[in-house]
């Protein structure tokens, strides 16, 4: 079963102010494609896998505020195949009743935080409570920890190596950290492999084919090929582009000398049991 872990939905600019897609457009160039999600095209994008989450977004620093109600409405249309993340930003002062609201109200299955968009280091205790609920709610958290191309964050809150406190705190939270963390890396895999809490996801990174490559060579010589788990960051990208990077891994090393990667091994990280990991599968 292929799972995509990491996909949004959101309209403009209902729900995704005109800054956030001109940093877009900024930093892709000539190749930036329309980031504004049609939920008939995303249903569409998703028939590649068997199941998929669906993340909402709240992080009025850079302008994204996807209400709850409105994943939760999309993720009713498809329950046999899409799971539902709620997001709240920690700065409002209700994020701990949004998150109760969100879960057993809305029927919401896990939590989608970023502290270098929700502009918050992952000490504060605003965020602190988020977390501490989540864990006594037991859902999982995606979370963003690592750079963007919005223009007007600090990469100071956003390396990996931050939750690790949070890793040590909360030993039961589930916590997958986005696009390997980068371009730390590294540091994600090393996490990893410390806290078995932890996972990460490979979404929105096949585009850049050398970091790439040389992200899962590394995840394999440290270990943890199978603490990754597949997902595309639809509508950066889609499904099948990932699935059809996985499978082309190799291409890069074709007359040299480099490490090839085992088909087997990129086979088992797109069939990952990625809902039964993060306690979803029900």
């Amino acid at each position: 079963m292929i799972v995509d872990c990491h996909t949004h939905v959101w309209e403009h600019p209902a729900h995704i102010c005109d800054q956030f897609i001109e940093d877009a457009k900024a930093v892709a160039g000539e190749g930036y494609k329309n980031i504004t999600v049609d939920l008939d095209k995303h249903w569409e994008a998703m028939h590649g896998v068997d199941r998929a989450i669906v993340l909402g977004f709240r992080a009025r620093h850079v302008g994204v505020l996807v209400p709850n109600e409105y994943v939760a409405a999309y993720v009713r249309r498809h329950p046999e195949k899409l799971v539902g993340f709620c997001s709240v930003d920690p700065h409002d002062a209700d994020a701990v009743e949004q998150l109760d609201h969100a879960v057993k109200n809305l029927g919401l299955r896990g939590l989608k935080l970023g502290p270098i968009y929700q502009n918050m280091h992952p000490s504060d205790w605003r965020f602190q409570r988020v977390l501490r609920r989540a864990e006594e709610l037991e859902i999982p958290i995606l979370i963003h920890q690592g750079t963007t191309f919005c223009s007007n964050v600090t990469l100071e809150v956003a390396d990996p190596v931050l939750l690790q406190p949070i890793a040590l705190e909360f030993p039961r939270l589930r916590m997958v950290i986005a696009h390997l963390g980068h371009p730390w890396i590294d540091d994600t895999l090393v996490l990893i492999r410390k806290h078995r809490n932890l996972y990460s996801d490979i979404s929105a990174l096949h585009y850049r084919p050398w970091q790439f490559y040389n992200a899962l060579v590394t995840a394999m010589e440290y270990g943890v090929l199978d603490r990754l788990l597949f997902g595309s960051d639809y509508p950066f990208t889609t499904p099948a582009a990932t699935i059809e990077a996985l499978r082309n891994i190799n291409r890069i090393t074709e007359g040299t000398g480099l490490p090839r990667l085992p088909m087997a091994k990129m086979e088992e990280l797109m069939q990952r049991d990625t809902l039964r990991l993060l306690g979803v599968d029900g």
